[in-house]
């Protein structure tokens, strides 16, 4: 158990560091970028770059990481990634090379977090599998609305922000180089087409994707909308910590729901709330902030429950042993509907007003519902009885299919596997080592030298007996002489 809590200490922390400088550089750019008078098209352009550069680390990365190791390629990732961010000053409202720092941070962060969920898939259990799922996400939206809290106190015009977020991820490199456990294996994964898992699931994907374009939107065009509709940096922190809080809110309760009505129908449900929501703040962009925060955040924490929908619906059609798989390829959808997001929320606002945005998340909503229903007649819900597990899921993560706690029968890597044998045996918790035979003395050596002399001589003497004797005398020896023979043999 010391072992496992040593190991899971060092995951967290570097966890948190890494969502925290990497979410508190996504809020503050776009902040900062509607603070300079930039086109929202221009910033689309930019903050899709993170979205296209994460979608190229999660694909490559990975090879990286098996070449070179995990704290080697972390080391080299973090520092990369801090280097992009102090890098912003050096040619301000640049969008060209904005967008270029925002790729490489997209790449290097996607990586990041694969050697870390790597890590946690090698400590998941059995056992501790389902919790240690709970702690990650909860670790996840806390560091993010720490983020979002820390933007609240940056000034628009000072490179400090870009220092900050730098030395955030730069920190993350110190649990995990102190820590004592061995680099885990890193396989590559099985894979799956889009359209092979559109063939069987063709609502989780749907949703999968369009997940991707409402929370890619969200979380790098909002900050740009409240800049443009006169909320101050204070505000914008307020309304992406609350939305991100919400978000954690809403997970837990939903899944219990999904759980005990069929999914389908609560998708639907949820898409024409989130609509109507999403009608009201296209509406109150004139409105005292109080209800702008509440309305948004609300919408957020509903859109945030549709990839973890869109997961179960897949799984409840797909055979088991192909979930990771399917997981694959449901956050590539997931990833190019972030990609697709910006662009068109940023059309949106700068063709008519910033609100256009919200109206935008409406009618896409509004698509998906009918989508739903059309599946719905098609093939019918499956029943509750038959549905699997519902875990609330990150669409940000990489590997975490493999600690999910519906992998349950997946083979176990024990913890002592993982550690050096000198921890295990510092820190371990099994049993003492026996103490070690006492040393032979001068005496007892020649013991054992004349006891073998003795019997070297009478097994030739028994062995030139036994050449006379027959076989049928030799089977008829009783099995118990017959095994002291063997160990004297």
């Amino acid at each position: 158990m010391r072992l496992l809590l040593i190991s899971l200490l060092a995951l967290f922390i570097s966890l948190m560091l890494v969502i925290c400088g990497n979410a508190f550089l996504l809020t503050y750019i776009g902040v900062r970028l509607g603070a300079g008078g930039i086109a929202p098209t221009e910033v689309g352009l930019v903050m899709v770059a993170y979205s296209i550069g994460f979608a190229a680390g999660s694909y490559w990365c990975a090879g990286l990481v098996r070449k070179v190791g995990h704290i080697r390629t972390f080391a080299a990732l973090a520092a990369v990634t801090a280097m992009a961010s102090i890098s912003f000053p050096l040619f301000d409202y640049s969008l060209g090379f904005w967008s270029l720092l925002r790729l490489i941070g997209g790449f290097s962060a996607a990586g990041l977090y694969v050697i870390i969920e790597s890590w946690f898939s090698a400590v998941a259990t059995n056992k501790n599998r389902a919790t240690l799922f709970a702690l990650y996400q909860v670790a996840a939206y806390s560091a993010s609305t720490s983020a979002q809290l820390l933007v609240g106190f940056s000034e628009t015009a000072s490179p400090v922000p870009f220092t900050l977020a730098a030395l955030l991820i730069l920190a993350a490199i110190i649990p995990l180089s102190l820590s004592r456990m061995q680099s885990p294996a890193l396989d590559n994964g099985p894979r799956m087409s889009l359209l092979s898992l559109y063939r069987q699931a063709p609502l989780g994907i749907t949703a999968s994707f369009t997940a991707g374009i409402l929370l890619g939107t969200y979380y790098s065009l909002v900050p740009l909308f409240g800049s443009l509709t006169q909320l101050n940096v204070s505000q914008v922190s307020l309304l992406m910590s609350a939305s991100v809080l919400m978000a954690l809110a809403f997970a837990w309760p939903m899944g219990w729901i999904c759980d005990r009505i069929q999914r389908s129908r609560v998708l639907l449900v949820v898409c024409l709330v989130a609509a109507l929501l999403a009608s009201a703040n296209s509406v109150l962009v004139d409105f005292p902030f109080l209800p702008r925060l509440v309305t948004a955040a609300i919408m957020l924490g509903l859109l945030s429950t549709v990839y973890s929908m869109a997961v179960a619906l897949t799984n409840d059609r797909i055979d088991s042993s192909a979930r990771v798989a399917a997981s694959a390829a449901l956050m590539l959808s997931y990833g190019l509907g972030s990609i697709v997001g910006p662009i068109l929320g940023s059309s949106l606002m700068e063709l008519f007003r910033p609100g256009a945005m919200f109206l935008g998340f409406a009618v896409l909503l509004v698509l998906l519902a009918l989508y739903i229903r059309r599946r719905q007649a098609l093939m019918p819900p499956l029943p509750v009885a038959a549905q699997e597990q519902f875990v609330p899921t990150l669409p940000e993560s990489q590997v975490a299919a493999e600690f999910d706690p519906r992998a349950e029968n997946s083979a176990d890597t024990p913890i002592e596997a993982l550690f050096p044998d000198a921890m295990v045996e510092a820190f371990g918790d099994s049993q003492e080592p026996e103490p070690a035979p006492a040393p032979a003395t001068p005496e007892a050596s020649a013991e054992p030298a004349a006891s073998a002399t003795e019997t070297a001589t009478t097994e030739s003497t028994d062995r030139g007996e036994a050449d006379a004797d027959s076989a049928p005398a030799t089977a008829a020896v009783p099995p118990d002489d017959a095994n002291t023979a063997a160990a004297n043999a």
